[in-house]
């Protein structure tokens, strides 16, 4: 049976004070990409009661994903934004979701993301990952982003760290390992990760720092 929303605040609020979770429910991310990072990291933020998620990918779950993303074999063949919205609901059938089903370009940067305070940059490849964030750093000036870098292979955990590269820039991970070092991507160092940049957005949102 479907939880009431109520009663779903109530489990919140029996582990967050009432005025963090009134803090988190009222907020939004968005998270540019929904694989080994961003589908985690989407995950994490709807278990801690964040209340909007804006999700952004345009590619399909396939079989490589399984290993170490959010998604399973009912999956396959899905749009990811689809498939992870699907696995968002199943969590917190009350979250609110913003989906856009596209690639992320310099020229559609600024009309996906202006609005949001928070971006978690969650994309795979360095070049992708570079155009992001200083597309957004140069045009959404209202605009913080947590970027990944850095978890491939079973290194040390302890090597993947948060750091602020900036005034509206954290970057998580090694900063050091990547696929092509022949380690490949494993679930628990991406989850790692991802746990970095989701444990960010709650602190900025929060206004650890």
């Amino acid at each position: 049976m479907l939880p009431t929303k109520e009663a779903m605040k109530e489990s919140w609020n029996g582990r967050f004070p009432v005025a963090l979770y009134e803090k988190l429910q009222s907020s939004e991310v968005a998270i540019a990409g929904l694989g080994g990072l961003g589908s985690h990291i989407a995950v994490m933020l709807a278990r801690s009661s964040i209340g909007k998620l804006h999700l952004v990918d345009f590619d399909k779950v396939d079989i490589s994903n399984l290993n170490r993303q959010e998604y399973d074999i009912r999956h396959l063949g899905k749009l990811k934004t689809e498939a992870l919205a699907e696995r968002l609901l199943e969590i917190n059938p009350y979250l609110t979701l913003c989906v856009d089903t596209v690639r992320v370009t310099p020229e559609n940067v600024s009309s996906l993301f202006a609005r949001q305070r928070i971006v978690c940059e969650a994309f795979d490849a360095a070049e992708q990952k570079a155009m992001l964030i200083n597309t957004l750093l140069e045009q959404c000036p209202g605009t913080v982003v947590v970027s990944g870098n850095g978890m491939a292979g079973f290194g040390d955990a302890n090597a993947i760290q948060t750091r602020k590269a900036g005034s509206r820039l954290y970057l998580c991970g090694d900063g050091r390992t990547d696929v092509q070092d022949g380690t490949g991507l494993m679930a628990a160092r991406v989850g790692i990760c991802a746990g970095h940049q989701a444990n960010q957005v709650i602190r900025l949102i929060v206004q650890a720092d």
